[in-house]
């Protein structure tokens, strides 16, 4: 298995379901341990291994193996993100990776990444912008969100097909605040970014300004408390986020958000879209347009008329 790491997140068999879930993000192929239900009745101990006898029942872990061309940091800021975001305690480890490489670990498989008018470039790296291209520098470190990922891609496109000049730009789960970065560099008169994790907070503060973008605000929140409504309502939101949360924010959106404001909903895996797609016609939205990347799906919606 030399081309690929084991990454695993341990955490409590009352929360199995949402690990494996959250886990299933990235990969299908998962491996479960899980002692709960282990017994010896039938079986002859002395066969059985001394770890598994003496295993905490109520804890699990499950793993994911990432092959060596993905960026096993992003994997994991992924995972993080989505499991404070879920309120769900797991840490997680990888297989003969020290937490010192994990902050170094991704940027060999980072490269210049162009996407429509917009190009991501690593911070490190030097690259002449052409005549209406638009560079967005980011040094993530553990905070989700480089651009390699299909949900923030997603988002991007989606983005540049709107006009986003002088409009107010909600972005949720921020993580490293490349969307954020991204309005403001596309217009955007302010932008205010939230995420529940302090870490991204803090990785999208120090990339927005060494972006030079000036009219970001990143603050912490728990889905949509905490949020700065002084100004008013949005002119434009994106939710960036997992499956779960996003259908826990629909019935409170248009308190923050403009009724004709377009609202970009990501980080929907396939297996959930229905879901998703139910519960914004419950709430009074009509779906606009939707894109797909491999098994994610970012949807724009509006408030129906």
């Amino acid at each position: 298995m030399g081309a690929w790491t084991k990454l695993t997140a341990h955490g409590r068999v009352d929360r199995l379901d949402d690990i494996c879930a959250v886990m299933s993000m990235l990969d299908n192929g998962l491996m479960i341990e899980d002692f709960s239900d282990f017994s010896l009745n039938g079986v002859y101990g002395e066969l059985v291994d001394e770890s598994i006898l003496n295993a905490d029942k109520e804890a699990v872990r499950v793993s994911i193996f990432v092959p060596a061309e993905k960026s096993l940091a992003e994997a994991r800021a992924f995972l993080t993100e989505r499991f404070t975001t879920l309120g769900i305690d797991a840490t997680i480890t990888a297989d003969g990776v020290n937490e010192e490489d994990w902050a170094q670990s991704w940027k060999q498989y980072y490269k210049p990444i162009p996407l429509g008018r917009v190009t991501i470039v690593p911070a490190w790296e030097s690259y002449e912008a052409s005549e209406g291209e638009i560079l967005i520098r980011m040094d993530p470190g553990m905070a989700f969100g480089t651009g390699t990922h299909e949900t923030t891609r997603l988002v991007m496109l989606m983005m540049q097909e709107e006009d986003l000049v002088g409009k107010r730009f909600l972005d949720m789960g921020t993580g490293s605040g490349i969307l954020s970065i991204c309005a403001s560099k596309l217009g955007a008169k302010s932008c205010n970014a939230y995420d529940i994790d302090p870490v991204a907070v803090k990785v999208a503060r120090e990339n927005a300004k060494d972006d030079g973008c000036d009219n970001i605000t990143v603050g912490v929140s728990d889905l949509l408390l905490g949020v700065d409504l002084a100004c008013g309502k949005y002119d434009f939101c994106v939710a960036n986020i997992v499956a779960d949360v996003i259908i826990r924010m629909l019935p409170d959106l248009d308190k923050y958000v403009k009724a004709e404001a377009p609202i970009i909903l990501s980080g929907i895996i396939s297996m959930r879209a229905d879901e998703v797609r139910a519960a914004i016609a419950e709430n009074g939205y009509a779906v606009i347009k939707e894109i797909q990347e491999n098994d994610w799906l970012a949807i724009m919606v509006k408030k129906a008329v």
